[in-house]
């Protein structure tokens, strides 16, 4: 058989079925396009409960997919309460296990939205209070907890001013009755609540404003309220020096010890309303004897006692309202009115530092020591603080050869010296 023969034969020559799986995996192996890895974005994470070494800035990926109703944003500016300080502490109820991405407000742009989404679209200007989660670079929210911002607000100044102003106005207005003459003692007045409430009682007529803060702030907060009042002191007697009676409203943030001094400052008809335990937290990491502590300064209040003074109370807890109790659409005809003071420049937010989101751990210590009059926010567009250069270990430990050896020369030098000599001759 001839060459041209044989090399056509074997080519007619029918394939084994290994033969045949082995070029339709290679066909397809040709055709396949190596997968893209997923895309990834900042965000603050907490690995576990506990101390400011639990929160860590990590890459995690992007949202993938949007739920029903979702809003994806790219989020520019984020806000630091004392609530998420409980949150580290894991002193919050309805947290997921950790890890997960921490934060409750953030501001920013509509980079995507659910096809069935109707009242946002790509581009808009928004504030978000997601469950948890809005500390990262994108956050999926659902759009009933979205709220779209003006132009003329930045995204630091929207995440300053959306649930410090809706919960100052619930409590003024909708739990505490103000009315013209009346009188507010409120605690924790440097706060970003504390704040927006010293503003928000100065578009009523003749409203008296007690604060209470540490003596470190009184300088700061001075034009914001009548009278300025020292925390750990008896404040009550202050009080009632200015009003015989007492004040009409008391607005509590810290609970415990502080809880008694307000109901105590009550007139008749007076109200107390709680809107935050930031007394339960006093060391970085959780304690439970703060929690019981805090229990058992409270004097037990029986509705037959509050019969018989004349004396109303109250609460608030915003986070719960609006995800568990379906107070949606309460919240957002409230953040309607005070955005129409704000557009009459009756308010303003009070901003008193801005981090960059590596530096959260610094903006959470710092709320932590009540050390910030008004809001402290996350700028996303900031570069961190540089760290503070450290030794190497291995030149440490060169410098403290360095340093020995020059001190056994000088030793040395001192025992050849001419008057080294004398001395021991003398000797």
């Amino acid at each position: 058989m001839s060459e041209e023969q044989e090399t056509k034969a074997a080519a007619e020559t029918p394939k084994t079925e290994t033969e045949q799986d082995g070029a339709t995996k290679a066909e397809e192996a040709a055709d396949k396009t190596p997968e893209e890895p997923p895309k990834e974005m900042r965000a603050v994470v907490l690995t576990g409960f506990g101390g400011l070494k639990t929160v860590k800035i990590q890459k995690k990926p992007e949202p993938a997919t949007l739920a029903e109703g979702d809003v994806l944003i790219r989020v520019k500016s984020c806000g630091v309460n004392f609530l998420d300080v409980m949150a580290r502490l894991g002193l919050l109820d309805s947290l997921p296990k950790s890890p997960f991405i921490m934060g409750f407000e953030c501001a920013g742009v509509v980079e995507k939205v659910h096809d069935n989404v109707e009242n946002f679209k790509v581009g808009d200007r928004v504030m978000a209070l997601p469950e948890y989660g809005a500390w990262a670079e994108l956050v999926a929210v659902p759009q009933q907890y979205v709220f779209t911002i003006p132009a003329e607000l930045s995204f630091s100044e929207a995440t300053a001013f959306m649930t410090s102003f809706v919960i100052a106005h619930i409590l003024l207005f909708d739990l505490g009755g103000l009315a013209p003459g009346k009188s507010v003692l409120i605690d924790s007045a440097g706060g970003g609540v504390g704040q927006a409430v010293a503003q928000l009682c100065k578009t009523v007529k003749d409203v008296v404003v007690f604060g209470v803060a540490s003596k470190v702030k009184h300088e700061a907060i001075k034009s914001s309220v009548d009278h300025v009042l020292e925390r750990g002191t008896d404040y009550l007697s202050e009080v009632r020096k200015v009003s015989p009676e007492g004040v009409d409203l008391f607005l509590d943030c810290v609970y415990g010890e502080d809880c008694n001094k307000g109901y105590s400052a009550l007139k008749p008809l007076g109200r107390y309303v709680l809107y935050g335990s930031s007394g339960i937290v006093t060391g970085e990491t959780k304690s439970l004897f703060s929690a019981a502590r805090s229990w058992w300064q409270v004097d037990k209040i029986i509705p037959i006692k509050l019969f018989d003074e004349n004396k109303t109370l109250s609460g608030l807890n915003l986070r719960r309202l609006l995800h568990q109790q379906n107070g949606t659409a309460y919240i957002k005809s409230t953040y309607e009115k005070v955005l129409a003071l704000w557009k009459d420049k009756k308010i303003t937010p009070v901003i008193d530092s801005t981090f960059a989101l590596e530096d959260v751990a610094e903006a959470m210590q710092t709320i932590h020591d009540r050390k910030n009059v008004g809001r402290i926010v996350l700028d996303l567009s900031l570069e961190p603080k540089p760290k503070p250069a450290t030794p190497a270990k291995g030149k440490a430990k060169n410098n403290d050869k360095d340093e020995k050896k020059k001190e056994e020369d000088e030793n040395k030098e001192n025992k050849d010296s001419p008057d080294a000599e004398k001395k021991e001759n003398a000797s």
